[in-house]
């Protein structure tokens, strides 16, 4: 187990933010995560919980402790996967593909930690990690036990779980669970996917062909954050009733749009952004990406409370133009 005092977290969030915290907890089984849960309980002092970073937003030093799995342990059972919390979850995709084992393909080259695509229910074209996510395993910090969470405890919704709502700093997680299928049924029809396996001449991909091209797609449009910080997709999507989507789309004709239910429906955070005149703008050392207006990046040296503020003038602008509040996706710290 790592116990580092006043320790930098610049390596721990993809944004790249150089600020520190007082006390740094790295676990690496559950017998460690039962004493991290410990030494939590007894000291008292203000803590939070990451992953790799990837989907996080540090705006100051930390004059807590900062807890994270470093549990990288995995095990194929049949068409079951145990994994450690703190394996890269892009190395499980790749894992789970190559070993003819599908569901999560949609969902290849998401930055991230395994325990915390649990914690976000990390998603994209099409498919969210609830999908394949059978169970799991987290020590309870208040008691120490060990305890097992089956997927509907969990309340899976649209980057959410009880994780990350009421549970939130309650758990430490240790292991997922995943179930996949040993017959590929590929998802297609979001996005461009089929555009680009059509430019490829691939009619039916197979599972590592579907996968190739989503890595693509993802590189073309998202910045390396070892080049440029970023945090990835830094909004959620809003969901609107079908009164306001009907009355946008009366105003904003060809406004594109995710069916929800018949009450709802989802508009893209980016195309909002863009038609607001953000995308490849700046304030400062933070700017929006020339190439998806729904990633913040850190043009270098950028403080967290300056991607806040960009941020926020984005948030208002959107407000300002279609009466939606953008949400961040990130966790702002």
């Amino acid at each position: 187990m790592k116990d580092i005092a006043n320790y930098s977290l610049k390596a721990h969030n993809t944004f790249g933010i150089d600020v520190r915290c007082r006390r740094f907890l790295q676990y690496r089984s559950e017998e460690e995560a039962q004493t991290v849960a410990r030494i939590l309980r007894e000291s008292g002092d203000p803590y939070i919980i990451i992953g790799r970073g990837s989907n996080l937003l540090l705006t100051r030093d930390f004059d807590g402790i900062v807890v994270r799995s470093a549990i990288n342990i995995a095990y194929e059972d049949v068409d079951r996967v145990l994994c450690g919390s703190g394996v890269e979850w892009d190395v499980l995709v790749e894992k789970l593909v190559s070993h003819g084992l599908y569901g999560a393909e949609n969902l290849s080259l998401i930055p991230g930690d395994v325990g915390a695509a649990a914690v976000q229910n990390i998603g994209a074209y099409g498919a969210e990690a609830k999908d394949v996510i059978e169970r799991v395993w987290a020590v309870e910090i208040a008691t120490g036990e060990l305890c097992l969470f089956m997927n509907d405890q969990l309340d899976y919704g649209y980057r959410y779980s009880r994780f990350k709502g009421e549970w939130r700093n309650q758990y430490l997680i240790t292991q997922v669970d995943f179930r996949l299928s040993r017959e590929f049924v590929p998802r297609l029809d979001y996005g461009n996917i089929r555009a680009e396996l059509e430019q490829r001449g691939i009619s039916q991909p197979t599972a590592q062909q579907l996968r190739d091209v989503i890595i693509d797609i993802r590189r073309q449009k998202l910045p390396d954050p070892e080049v440029t910080g970023n945090a990835g997709s830094f909004f959620m999507n809003p969901v609107v009733s079908r009164a306001k989507y009907e009355a946008l789309a009366a105003q904003y004709p060809g406004m594109p749009h995710y069916h929800v239910d018949e009450q709802h429906e989802k508009i893209p955070a980016a195309w909002m952004i863009d038609q607001c005149g953000w995308r490849g703008r700046s304030l400062g050392r933070a700017a929006v990406h020339s190439k998806q207006a729904l990633v913040l990046v850190n043009l270098g040296g950028a403080t967290g409370q300056e991607i806040v503020t960009l941020c926020q003038a984005i948030q208002h602008d959107v407000k300002a133009k279609f009466g939606v509040e953008l949400t961040p996706e990130v966790n702002i710290v």
